[in-house]
């Protein structure tokens, strides 16, 4: 049941409609914790976190992303931290005064914890977001040799959202 309530929560946040979406989300974490379910807390935490930095309510999503981080600390474990760190990057971008350089030092941890597990999927997912930052920044060479390094060692997959993201971007960028 929780499981099912924080995923329709979050299509819900997904289509804008995030009151609704992010109330439905933390009822299915509530319910999941009720039930004493509690790995992959810190990537759920993660999920909800996302929506509401969507939602423009960066700071809640910082608070969680915390909870999340100290939650990880506590127990051991590791497997959603570079996705966190990823959300993290992005919620600081969010605020109202942007935090670009502990943005960037997210992205790069992201980018290091998922190469290090060998999570091809989040260190995409970071690469993207860190070159992002360094096209806006006027790194775009830099940003470029990041995200071809990581998106070349994909040999399929290539209709997934996430290479037609890359691969757009690297056509900016190039």
């Amino acid at each position: 049941m929780g499981v099912l309530t924080l995923q329709r929560g979050r299509a819900l946040a997904a289509q804008g409609q995030y009151a609704e979406g992010l109330a439905q989300m933390r009822q299915g974490l509530a319910a999941k914790q009720a039930a004493g379910a509690e790995i992959g807390r810190p990537g759920e935490l993660a999920l909800i976190a996302e929506a509401y930095g969507r939602s423009g309510q960066a700071e809640a999503g910082l608070r969680l992303l915390d909870e999340a981080l100290a939650w990880m600390d506590k127990h051991g474990e590791d497997r959603d931290t570079a996705s966190v760190y990823r959300v993290k990057g992005e919620l600081l971008l969010r605020q109202a005064v942007p935090d670009t350089s502990q943005a960037e030092a997210c992205f790069q941890q992201a980018l290091t914890i998922a190469h290090r597990q060998q999570a091809k999927s989040y260190e995409l997912r970071a690469a993207m977001r860190l070159a992002r930052l360094w096209q806006q920044q006027g790194k775009r060479a830099e940003a470029y040799r990041l995200l071809a390094e990581v998106y070349g060692w994909f040999t399929e997959g290539f209709d997934t959202h996430d290479l037609q993201e890359a691969k757009a971007l690297l056509a900016a960028l190039s």
